[in-house]
């Protein structure tokens, strides 16, 4: 659909705060009043609205906020644990314990980027993942399985919903728990998830699909990362 309002607005209502086009609270697919718990996130999910070009079509690329929010509402909330074990069972096969056996220089990038991060999540969370090398399956820990299911089992609905896009799009659980606990940025978090394929357009040089993924998928991280730091606090169940 085109743009249908002038205006766009937030108030505050019952659970949190609502985004208002023309005054009227804006809803989900699924009919449901959007209303998200900060104001934040309520004033930057209605800034996206406000940017869309008049007389535009409206899609999801110009409201990745809203999109975020919205999935929240209408199937997170109903598919909860779900949605956790979907998220949570990437520690089984994180891109992070999977390792280059050549050349040097890839292998030494690796253990320089991902490494800190798997020490983070043993420090942090009690999950010691452990690292293969080349492509052959490695059996995770039951333990360190269990407690990073218990990290992502502490988010809140809306959390989820960006978490298992974030997870999602990385490959790693890890990356998803470390920018919802701000211990990687959104760059950071692109730079971990895309070096394979970074390295080798240093290598090879690149190409027009493959650049055009790679946007797609620092977009997505972007979004994902500034959407969990807009929710503040309200990120991890009460």
């Amino acid at each position: 659909m085109k743009r249908f309002y002038k205006q766009t607005g937030v108030d505050e209502g019952e659970g949190g705060f609502r985004v208002l086009l023309d005054g009227k609270p804006m809803r989900t697919p699924a009919k449901a009043v959007l209303v998200v718990p900060t104001r934040a996130l309520a004033e930057a999910s209605a800034a996206e609205w406000a940017a869309v070009p008049d007389k535009a079509e409206i899609n999801a690329a110009h409201l990745p906020l809203t999109r975020l929010a919205a999935t929240g509402i209408d199937r997170v909330v109903a598919r909860r644990a779900e949605v956790i074990a979907d998220t949570a069972k990437y520690a089984g096969s994180d891109l992070l314990c999977y390792r280059a056996t050549a050349p040097e220089s890839l292998v030494r990038l690796q253990q320089e980027l991902w490494q800190p991060l798997l020490d983070w999540a043993a420090e942090r969370h009690g999950a010691r993942l452990v690292t293969a090398e080349g492509i052959g399956f490695v059996d995770q820990p039951e333990e360190a399985k269990a407690r990073l299911h218990e990290a992502v089992s502490a988010h809140g609905d809306l959390a989820l919903s960006a978490l298992y896009n974030l997870t999602h799009t990385a490959g790693s659980v890890v990356i998803g728990l470390a920018v919802s606990e701000r211990r990687l940025d959104a760059a950071d978090a692109f730079a971990a998830a895309q070096m394979d394929e970074l390295y080798q357009v240093d290598r090879w040089g690149d190409d027009p699909l493959a650049e055009k993924h790679r946007e797609g998928v620092r977009r997505d991280i972007e979004a994902c990362a500034r959407f969990l730091a807009l929710l503040e606090n309200a990120r991890l169940r009460g």
